[in-house]
Formats: C-alpha cells, structure tokens, sequence
C-alpha cells in the first residue's frame, strides 16, 4: 500500500503541469494521464470490491507471464477502456480525484485476499 500511495504523491506534485504535453510521447497531455491513473485504479478498486472468488478461474496466458517476468508493460499495443478514458479534467478535478482515490486504496486493506479482478489487456494476446 506504501507503494500505491508514494505513487499518487507523485502524481499530485505533476497536477500543476497539467496542460503540458510531450508529441513525441504521447498524444495527450500530462492532466490526461493523470485522470487516466486515477480512474484506472478506481475501477480496478471497484471490480476487486464486487468480485465473487467463486467464478475466479486461473488460466494460462503466456502475455501475462512475459509482462510479469519483464515488468513492463508493452506500448501501443492495446486501447484504453472506455471506462478510464477521460473526459473532462482540469487542476480541481484532478485534485478531487486524487483525493477520492487515495479514500479508496484505503479500502483495500478491509478486501479479502481471495477477491481478484480481470484485466483487460491480458486477453488481447
């Protein structure tokens, strides 16, 4: 948890960057990538929170063993969900969201080690 939240402490001091962008990285701008984080982890907190361990089912997928091996995740390969593409952000919201967000990884610590959550780019390759 020390991690996740050292994270979001790093994100907060690039709020005030927001409107910056770099061409040759990326196509949006740091406030994008920002909310991106912020709803990704969110979401991820939701679906762990409303999983049933039941219907979890492990199954091989050579993708996951590589990202895990390599500790990276490959770029360009996959599309952002719908769900944490953002829409509309400015330095508040992103403020508010940073503060949401750190309430919630609070949460997992009253989550149950058994719950999980599928993630979506594993199921691309």
């Amino acid at each position: 948890m020390k991690k996740l939240q050292k994270y979001l402490a790093e994100l907060e001091t690039k709020i005030p960057n927001q409107e910056d962008y770099n061409p040759t990285i990326s196509k949006s701008n740091v406030g994008w990538h920002i909310e991106h984080s912020l709803l990704t982890i969110e979401r991820i907190i939701e679906a762990v929170q409303k999983s049933n361990p039941d219907n979890y089912k492990w199954s091989f997928k050579l993708s996951r063993i590589l990202i895990f091996t390599m500790n990276k995740m490959p770029r360009g390969r996959a599309k952002a969900p719908k769900v944490v593409v953002p829409n509309t952000y400015d330095e508040q919201t992103l403020l508010e969201h940073l503060k949401t967000v750190t309430l919630k990884i609070q949460e997992i610590e009253n989550i149950s080690p058994d719950k999980y959550f599928d993630h979506p780019f594993f199921f691309f390759f």
